[in-house]
């Protein structure tokens, strides 16, 4: 998708999450001279298939296994540190060099225990389905203006001014929801002296290196995290995550201007799936639901939580087109429709007897509705080794050549298995 005329690239998915974006994005990347993470934190699983090896990468950018590629973790994600540091290991111990090549945002909020163990006992009693990772209460501090960011541990006492502060507070709370457990300060100070040494090194003002890239008119590629379904604002709320997942949270969890920005990929499985509570108005029950799951292995590549799966509902893509503003779509996991003989494509909602064509604000609207769904032929032949579009068989070209018509954006990647290779690129 690089072009003279595109060179700066947001990717984000359009449904609720694991849509495939990893892949996608370790696609791109070959041509992109840096590859920046721009929101959200551990709690995102992209899975990148290189030949035999299998990469599951949570903060690093999925850019990082091409080895001229930069990689950044921007301003807008929270940073669990340890996970980072594992994670760096982890791709240093299987061969992928690391060194000059990855940056952290100066401005980037840590992810501390405390902020877990706020995490779990809110989770306790509210059953969001949250991954208990520390995201929501780190995303708290941040607006509260009581946040530790990566900067701040460049300077001890500030960092241990603010984590004590923040230690005393969260314990009173922790108190009140009758938790076990309570945060320790000395622990916290002693994560610090063992993350700072690793950390520090790589942060720097990482909106001012993007910014130098942009105007030196190299491809610059933005990944998102988690999918438009559970940003917090246009989400399904309040069963979102706790960022903006939408292309306009590029601009701020990177530090660029709206004006910086090309194009915008919007990344949807040929059908539907979402992780935790919520509602799904297409997800299918019993077998046929249960058949989806095993085909598609669809286990969350961060919990390993089961997602819930249904049918592909043009609803959302098309809600997901417009508050994105896409211009283009890449249709991920085709081939695990490969064995139906029919695939219901949901065009729009039934309630109380009237047709809407929205996504309502009130969940239990949304819960209650009834998907209004058209048919379609299904080809009951294996797409995995197509590499162009004539390769696939009439009725898979149908399906896609509906989703556009129902979307309202072009396809210009359709992914028919894990595999880098396993990938038509639509010219």
């Amino acid at each position: 998708m690089f072009a003279p005329e595109r060179r700066c690239l947001v990717v984000v998915g359009a449904q609720w999450g694991d849509e495939g974006k990893g892949k996608i994005v370790d696609i791109l990347a070959e041509n992109a001279s840096i590859v920046i993470r721009y929101q959200g934190g551990a709690n995102a699983g992209h899975t990148v298939v290189c030949g035999d090896e299998q990469f599951i990468l949570h903060l690093i950018p999925s850019g990082i296994l091409h080895p001229t590629t930069q990689c950044v973790i921007g301003n807008g994600v929270v940073l669990h540190p340890e996970t980072l540091i594992s994670e760096m290991a982890e791709l240093e111990q299987r061969g992928i060099q690391l060194e000059g090549r990855l940056v952290i945002s100066d401005r980037a909020h840590l992810v501390l225990p405390y902020h877990i163990l706020l995490d779990r006992a809110a989770e306790r009693s509210k059953k969001i389905g949250t991954t208990g990772r520390g995201i929501g209460p780190v995303y708290e501090d941040k607006t509260g203006r009581r946040g530790v960011r990566a900067g701040d541990l460049m300077i001890r006492d500030r960092a241990a001014t603010l984590i004590g502060n923040n230690v005393k507070r969260v314990n009173q709370l922790l108190q009140l929801m009758g938790a076990d457990e309570m945060a320790d300060f000395d622990e916290h100070m002693a994560l610090v002296d063992r993350i700072t040494p690793r950390l520090l090194p790589l942060v720097t003002d990482t909106g001012n290196l993007i910014h130098e890239s942009i105007k030196a008119g190299r491809n610059v590629l933005f990944e998102g995290a988690q999918g438009a379904l559970l940003d917090v604002d246009h989400g399904t709320y309040p069963y979102v995550t706790s960022s903006n997942t939408t292309a306009g949270s590029a601009c701020v969890g990177a530090a660029i201007g709206p004006t910086a920005i090309d194009a915008v990929l919007g990344v949807l499985k040929a059908y539907t799936t979402r992780v935790g509570s919520g509602p799904l108005p297409t997800e299918v029950p019993g077998e046929v639901g249960e058949k989806l799951r095993e085909l598609g292995g669809e286990y969350g590549a961060t919990t390993g939580r089961p997602r819930r799966c249904g049918w592909f509902d043009s609803v959302v893509g098309r809600y997901a087109a417009r508050i994105n503003g896409l211009t283009n779509l890449a249709i991920t996991k085709l081939d695990v429709l490969d064995t139906f003989s029919e695939i219901p494509v949901c065009v729009s909602y039934r309630l109380d007897g009237e047709v809407i064509d929205s996504i309502p604000m009130d969940m239990e609207v949304l819960g209650s509705v009834e998907p209004v769904y058209e048919q379609l032929e299904g080809w009951q032949c294996s797409t995995a080794a197509a590499r162009k579009l004539s390769d696939l068989p009439r009725q898979a070209r149908a399906y896609l050549d509906r989703m556009v018509e129902l979307v309202g954006a072009p396809i210009s990647y359709v992914s028919v298995g894990s595999r880098r290779d396993q990938t038509i690129e639509v010219l």
